[in-house]
């Protein structure tokens, strides 16, 4: 069991409370808060609020009947005439119906801006994704005027991202508990397609995020001895690395667990689909923002990848705690295409996020310095911790060959057969993310590897 942290200790910073319409605000906009809390890491300590207050009730009424209407994915083959029609009806009403509103009363609430991203990009997904392949994507200026504010208050991409369907996206199913909520405890607020399968593929990342929370604490643990730096301190650095593994076997284990409620094949063909940015659209179809041209001091958005697993800051967290070298963002860094992707899945990262990994790679004193000069038993201490990693990443390469490696060639398949007169060279497989999959997880698995410390031979 760890000791408490100490006070000064940044992951132990103090958040401000701000009052809004009834809601306690638990974060705050200051640069040395990193939004990390010490009982649910990177997700906030009380569930996401469900609903934002009656200025912005059109934007939730809107979303409400998507969800209770059941749209249907514009690639969904053999969608009929009746749900094509509730789509086109419901985009209607996106495009002619709903007002523009000001998110200036947004401003003063994160709690209130999380939900305005969450809310209006699940409509922009929403409207995209039900449009005839062959439209213009055209996001209306009642939409997309909001959503590019609140992208700018917040300094995220105007898409949706892993915060939106995870971090920021879950209720507790009982509320007499306290915090932090057990594994089996949450659930999500909003689905795109209102399905056990969508919830379960969120909550596996989700369960990571508060099992990880033992994590962080190890490494703040770890950080402080050694500030400390004696014998004594060394001697609980290798016992807090022994048990940093431990807790990255059990995110393994989470990981592999999602296959128990969520199929492959209904991942893969419908709702892998409604996280598509726009560098994924099948048909290569730039994204509009209507309006944008009568607002110069809105900078136009280049970042449109859809919401993924590498934006989640915990492993991220690891990587640069553990000097894994894999998305350090400190000069000097290892530089590839994969270190290079991985920056810029922290594109997508809350911003507070992004600070907590600067800040971890400006450490004076990286953990792998000391294990490179400390004894044997730091040294298997530390590669341990380090094959616990690697083992994850292992385990993510299976999920993503189950989810979507696998699905993805039987679809090619069934293509060539039926159309054996149309053989078109097929592109690489992407992430929603926009990631080259199977290439990018291997070099990150096989660079993470390469951070074994090899023992000094003993003399005798």
């Amino acid at each position: 069991m760890l000791s408490p942290l100490p006070s000064s200790h940044f992951l132990s910073q103090p958040r401000q409370d701000f009052a809004s319409d009834g809601f306690v605000d638990t974060t705050t906009l200051a640069a040395h808060d990193f939004d990390v809390d010490t009982r649910t890491g990177f997700m906030p300590p009380d569930p996401p609020i469900t609903r934002m207050p009656v200025e912005w009730e059109p934007w939730e009424a809107i979303l409400d009947r998507a969800m209770s209407t059941n749209m249907q994915l514009a690639v969904k083959p053999n969608t009929t005439e009746d749900e094509m029609a509730v789509s086109a009806s419901w985009r209607e009403s996106v495009r002619d119906k709903l007002p523009m509103l000001s998110t200036e009363g947004l401003i003063a609430s994160e709690l209130l801006l999380r939900r305005a991203h969450h809310v209006l990009t699940f409509i922009v997904h929403i409207y995209i994704h039900t449009l005839p392949l062959n439209a213009e994507i055209r996001i209306p200026r009642s939409i997309s005027i909001p959503l590019l504010e609140v992208a700018a208050y917040l300094q995220l991409p105007p898409v949706a991202t892993y915060s939106d369907t995870v971090l920021y996206n879950w209720s507790l199913k009982s509320t007499e508990e306290t915090s932090p909520p057990a594994l089996d405890n949450i659930r999500s607020q909003d689905l795109f397609t209102g399905t056990n399968d969508e919830q379960e593929f969120y909550l596996a990342s989700g369960r990571i995020e508060i099992r990880g929370v033992e994590a962080l604490k190890l490494m703040g643990a770890i950080m402080d001895e050694m500030f400390v730096g004696d014998e004594i301190a060394i001697r609980r650095v290798t016992e807090y690395l022994h048990q940093l593994a431990l807790v990255v076997d059990d995110l393994t284990k989470i990981l592999l667990h999602i296959r128990r409620g969520c199929d492959p094949e209904f991942f893969y063909h419908s709702i892998r689909p409604w996280f598509r940015g726009e560098d994924s659209d099948p048909m290569n179809r730039k994204w509009i923002f209507e309006g944008l041209d009568e607002h110069p001091e809105i900078e136009p958005p280049t970042d449109l990848s859809g919401p993924s697993a590498g934006q989640s800051a915990l492993i991220h967290a690891l990587d640069i705690f553990l000097g894994l070298d894999n998305c350090s963002t400190g000069e000097g860094a290892y530089h590839d295409d994969s270190l290079t992707l991985l920056r810029r899945m922290q594109i997508y990262m809350p911003r507070h996020h992004r600070n907590f990994l600067r800040h971890l790679t400006a450490n004076p004193r990286p953990v792998r310095d000391l294990v490179v000069s400390g004894d044997s038993k730091l040294v298997e201490a530390y590669n341990g911790a380090v094959c616990s990693v690697k083992q994850f990443r292992d385990a993510h390469i299976r999920i993503v060959a189950i989810y979507i490696v696998g699905p993805a060639s039987r679809e090619r398949a069934a293509v060539r057969e039926a159309e054996e007169a149309r053989v078109e060279r097929t592109p690489a497989l992407k992430g929603t993310g926009g990631t080259h999959l199977v290439q990018f997880l291997r070099g990150v698995r096989d660079k993470t590897a390469e951070a074994v410390v090899e023992a000094e031979p003993k003399i005798a």
